[in-house]
């Protein structure tokens, strides 16, 4: 299914009046209090967000999964889903694929669909997670940090044909998650489970491109429960720096313990110039990969104020990899996705508002109630307006859940994939 632009500027007939109001409303009170409206509006239609293919089907919890119909069942159907988001919004101009659920049987047919819908290869995941039927290798007792030497190789192995996959699909960066850890005291060394996880990403970095980057992961707990390996910022920072330059920290909201104070270490990694990408989600409990801006949108909206000043006062940290990483089970996949871009991009416009020079003044002047306000001033303000207005901008739908149901996608992707499918790797 292809949504065209007649078909979009249809249905923005009926929401032009409205958003003209609400538009001329909102420019009018940010004009006066200083902030270039226009140049808010071109960074929100600027800003991109990769889609990672494996959330495109129905996820799931270790209890079960439910099925939503009309899943894509193959890399071309995940593209052309991908294609739908980015029609809608024109904030999904990437794709982030996993490997190996994603390998591409006919690779220049896979970068002709996807430059059909004006799509790029983001970040390439690979996954030493879980074992692939037939293999010689188990990740049961880790992988990159595996006591077996034999298994180490192996996972080492498979970052490597990631790289070469990407290389093909125009790619120019790894991410690596580890599930790596223990479960039991006493089940691992932990100086020699670090020392061969760092030995083994030095050697998959020595396997990149000269123009590719590597992003590590980390993350707290689970699968393993007493110990994960790379289980803070810290430890990823750490070996980051061991590989070198074009190695950088990712990190991703649902990550981390409750009440971690994730807009600090994100201030810290870019004051560092080690920022490298971003994986956006929601949590309540842990790593709950909830729609984005769902639970915790204050927090999200103080996490971009630091990465609205990490980029413009941190030239030495390269502009961050975005990326969606979500699991739905109750939700329709492709509204999920859409409800996440908004409130990623609502976050973002907010951030922009932020008068960073009276900020600064209020901070030198231990004016803490000031600074509270002028943060929570521009976290109150209603910016849907400015996302409306990047969306007439690049031809985008003014709103996109409303126009997805009003085509009845979803009935159409049934119509066409059947109601009992499942997406690949899931």
């Amino acid at each position: 299914m292809i949504i065209g632009k007649d078909i979009i500027e249809q249905y923005n007939k009926n929401e032009v009046e409205n958003f003209n109001s609400d538009f001329d409303f909102l420019q009018n009170k940010l004009t006066k209090s200083g902030s270039n409206v226009a140049e808010i509006v071109n960074k929100i239609a600027d800003f991109q967000v990769a889609i990672p293919s494996w959330a495109l089907g129905a996820g799931g919890t270790r209890f079960g999964r439910f099925s939503y119909g009309g899943e894509p069942s193959s890399l071309e159907q995940k593209l052309d889903d991908v294609g739908l988001i980015h029609a809608l919004t024109h904030s999904a101009g990437a794709v982030s694929l996993h490997i190996p659920w994603d390998i591409p049987t006919d690779v220049k047919a896979i970068k002709e669909k996807a430059v059909s819908h004006g799509l790029v290869f983001d970040a390439m995941n690979s996954n030493t997670f879980q074992d692939q039927p037939g293999v010689k290798q188990s990740y049961k007792f880790g992988s990159l940090n595996a006591a077996n030497e034999d298994s180490r190789a192996f996972a080492v192995e498979h970052n490597k044909e990631v790289i070469r996959i990407g290389k093909e699909l125009d790619s120019k960066s790894l991410t690596v998650w580890l599930a790596d850890g223990s479960s039991f005291p006493g089940q691992l060394n932990f100086q020699t489970a670090l020392s061969n996880t760092e030995k083994s990403l030095k050697e998959i970095y020595a396997g990149m491109p000269e123009d590719w980057k590597l992003f590590i992961e980390y993350k707290p707990y689970e699968p393993n429960f007493y110990s994960t390996t790379i289980q803070d910022w810290g430890t990823s920072f750490m070996l980051a720096n061991a590989c070198g330059e074009r190695a950088f920290t990712l990190v991703d909201l649902g990550h981390h313990l409750p009440n971690s104070n994730i807009e600090q270490i994100v201030a810290t990694l870019m004051y560092k110039g080690k920022l490298g990408g971003f994986h956006f989600n929601d949590s309540k409990y842990g790593d709950d990969d909830l729609t984005v801006g769902s639970i915790k949108p204050y927090a999200l909206f103080l996490i971009f104020n630091e990465l609205v000043y990490g980029m413009e006062n941190n030239p030495n940290n390269p502009y961050p990899a975005w990326m969606i990483d979500a699991s739905h089970n109750i939700k329709d996949p492709l509204e999920d996705l859409l409800q996440s871009l908004e409130a990623i991009l609502i976050a973002y416009a907010q951030a922009l508002l932020v008068d960073q020079k009276a900020l600064k003044e209020a901070q030198q002047n231990n004016d803490v109630v000031l600074a509270q306000d002028i943060l929570q001033n521009a976290y109150r303000t209603d910016v849907r307006p400015l996302l409306r207005a990047a969306r007439l901008q690049t031809g985008a739908a003014l709103d996109p859940i409303s126009t997805y149901r009003n085509l009845k996608v979803r009935e159409q992707l049934i119509s066409e994939r059947g109601l009992n499918v499942k997406a690949t790797g899931l």
